[in-house]
């Protein structure tokens, strides 16, 4: 995805949006629909042409030097804005986290670095946290379940967000499964270096999901849903995954992810 809204209000947050590789690459409805809750939250929302990757594919597989010059050029990209925010935990968790820690030792860049992390959120933690969103006013019919992904659980404490706001969404009923604080299996690289833990791992979280009757599975970030999407639709078993961005924008009117892309 990409554009710009221009900012016209000092008074209004001005916020950039990092949009992430998978959504950029795979599902941009999902920026698109991030763009409209922090429109409808009051934000002024830009989108940076100049953003890339946050790094974290690199600084997880050990390149920090590669991860280092990345992070640089996301810090001068969003440095500007009043918040960051980003459609994923584990890239939100990349900037708040790890920047700092992967330039502390940079005299030049540590402290815009450590100002960047600050100010850096994942979407539905600045929707309720920030901007003090109680509900969206949308309507969407169906029983779902979330998935809590690792890095948005345990790096930035996000569990209560994303249900405060789905238990506002009328017509949808939400069940909780017994794994959902469990790693789905993807983890990044993980799944590609331990293929058949990973698939064990995702295999025991669609059978927890299905014991639900949930139709539809609902997480923050995309790496998460696209591995369950992909490993359900293998094993035959009929479940929508989508982004709780695209439920919570009211915005989930196409294919569901692995559905006719």
């Amino acid at each position: 995805m990409d554009g710009t809204q221009e900012p016209d209000n000092g008074d209004v947050p001005r916020v950039g949006l990092f949009a992430t590789c998978l959504v950029d690459a795979m599902r941009p409805s999902v920026g698109f629909a991030a763009a409209k809750l922090l429109q409808d939250a009051g934000c002024i929302v830009s989108v940076p042409k100049a953003q890339t990757c946050c790094g974290q594919p690199a600084w997880n597989a050990g390149d920090r030097a590669d991860a280092a010059a990345i992070a640089r050029q996301v810090v001068d990209t969003f440095g500007a804005f009043d918040y960051t925010v980003a459609p994923s935990g584990s890239c939100a968790a990349m900037l708040r986290i790890h920047y700092p820690a992967l330039l502390a030792d940079d005299p030049v860049w540590k402290g815009r670095a450590d100002a960047l992390a600050a100010k850096s959120w994942e979407l539905v933690s600045f929707l309720t946290d920030i901007c003090g969103v109680k509900s969206t006013g949308v309507h969407h019919d169906g029983v779902a379940t979330y998935h809590d992904s690792c890095s948005g659980l345990r790096e930035l404490g996000i569990a209560g967000q994303p249900r405060t706001l789905l238990a506002k969404v009328d017509g949808l009923t939400l069940r909780e499964h017994d794994t959902a604080d469990v790693c789905c299996g993807f983890g990044g690289t993980f799944c590609v270096k331990y293929t058949d833990i990973a698939a064990a791992m995702t295999d025991k979280k669609i059978d927890a999901i299905a014991a639900t009757g949930a139709q539809t599975v609902l997480a923050g970030d995309l790496g998460c849903l696209m591995a369950i999407a992909g490993r359900a639709r293998r094993r035959g078993i009929a479940l929508r995954s989508r982004h709780v961005a695209e439920v919570l924008a009211g915005m989930a009117d196409r294919p569901a992810i692995g559905e006719g892309e």
